[in-house]
């Protein structure tokens, strides 16, 4: 075996688990806890993970909540009726979908506002870069409590 391969082998083996197959390392630690085999735990790892999992539905209802807007303002203020069935469908699809992601994770109702704040800026932006010549408002001129935005027709 060349000095190369050697080290090459050495790496691979000096690598954990979660480095080398995170799936298998997944499959690996849900054992470990069924079978309360807690010393064996990679638990760095694991911390890092399941703080990952907050973290990924905070930022699923941020851009959820952003690509809604988006689609309320193009669907209120931009006058094309040809797109109008295709906004109407995204903001139908995304107020479903972040229904379901509250009902999943009901705590993020206690982000809801600080979240849409972010995400109105977010996508009062985008909607002025795609349609320059419309005058968007600078604030959302509705109430903006979970039940109104997933619910009403603003148009």
């Amino acid at each position: 075996m060349t000095e190369a391969v050697a080290e090459n082998v050495k790496d691979i083996k000096a690598r954990s688990l979660y480095e080398q197959d995170i799936l298998l390392w997944v499959e690996d630690t849900v054992a470990k806890l069924k079978a309360g085999d807690f010393q064996n735990l990679d638990i760095i790892n694991l911390i890092e993970e399941v703080e990952s999992l907050g973290l990924s539905q905070k930022k699923e209802l941020l851009s959820r909540l952003v690509t809604l807007l988006e689609h309320i303002l193009k669907r209120i203020y931009v006058d094309i009726p040809n797109d109008y069935n295709g906004w109407e469908r995204t903001i139908r699809n995304q107020r479903s979908e972040l229904d379901q992601l509250i009902e999943t994770a009901p705590s993020l109702k206690s982000l809801w506002l600080s979240t849409f704040e972010n995400a109105w800026r977010r996508a009062l932006a985008k909607v002025r870069e795609e349609y320059p010549s419309i005058d968007f408002p600078n604030k959302w001129t509705y109430s903006s409590d979970l039940n109104t935005v997933l619910t009403r027709k603003f148009w």
